[in-house]
């Protein structure tokens, strides 16, 4: 429980470390943006795959196939009926919102922005705290070593926003220490889950595997791939897969 509990810290911590670099970096190129947030893609890539679809068909069973396909659906329709109440991340992260405020409206947008960021943190919250159900340590601390990784970049990308906007230094480091308490409640959340009943863990394993997809697909690759560095961030997916097959081979 004590490792449960600090790898929670952990991914939520990222997301402020994250934040901190914003207020040293107000101004990131989206070059460098998207390389970083394409490599985190593909580290969540691989977590998604090896550490919760493939065990997932591992503790299955007899109806583990069917079972996995199930949960991994059943994640990705659970985000796009949070997406449809939701805005996508890019569409309120735009330059121009950024760049021309206008008063109450676009504070408005920043922090509709900065709460559909919090709401798709709960699921990947969930899904390392679930990919401790499975008793490996490693993988777990594997899934959530990605998830960490990708709320870096994600907490600096919303710093700017924000001051922009008008919000002031303390609130706006207040704002995105938030989004990272969200993801260490859904750690908890999704390991207590299946402390309860390991009769779930199946179907758990593939619903967290299927939100991190969804994210991945949805809203991570498009974003890399609007600014001119399609390549770029492919090659930088790939680096980050590899490396967590690399990990996997040699760590699991």
């Amino acid at each position: 429980m004590q490792m449960v509990f600090l790898t929670a810290l952990g991914v939520g911590g990222a997301t402020v470390i994250g934040a901190i670099l914003g207020f040293a970096f107000k101004k990131i190129s989206h070059t460098f943006s998207d390389i970083v947030l394409a490599f985190a893609a593909g580290v969540m890539l691989a977590a998604a795959i090896i550490g919760l679809i493939l065990p997932s068909l591992e503790y299955g069973g007899k109806g583990g196939l069917f079972v996995t396909v199930a949960g991994i659906f059943c994640g990705a329709y659970c985000l796009t009926l949070l997406d449809k109440v939701v805005p996508h991340l890019h569409r309120l992260s735009g330059v121009d919102q950024e760049s021309h405020p206008n008063g109450s409206q676009a504070l408005d947008k920043v922090l509709l922005f900065v709460m559909a960021i919090a709401i798709h943190n709960l699921p990947e919250g969930i899904a390392a705290g679930v990919g401790f159900g499975t008793e490996n340590t490693g993988e777990a601390l594997t899934i959530a070593a990605g998830i960490a990784l990708q709320n870096i970049p994600e907490g600096m990308v919303i710093i700017a926003p924000m001051l922009a906007a008008g919000m002031s230094r303390g609130r706006t480091f207040v704002a995105a220490m938030l989004t990272g308490v969200v993801e260490v409640a859904g750690t908890l959340l999704g390991y207590f889950a299946v402390s309860i009943s390991t009769a779930v863990l199946p179907f758990a394993l593939a619903f967290a595997g299927g939100t991190m997809l969804y994210v991945i697909s949805d809203e991570m690759i498009p974003e890399t791939h609007a600014h001119g560095c399609e390549r770029g961030s492919t090659f930088s997916l790939l680096g980050g897969f590899c490396l967590m097959l690399l990990m996997h081979h040699y760590l699991g």
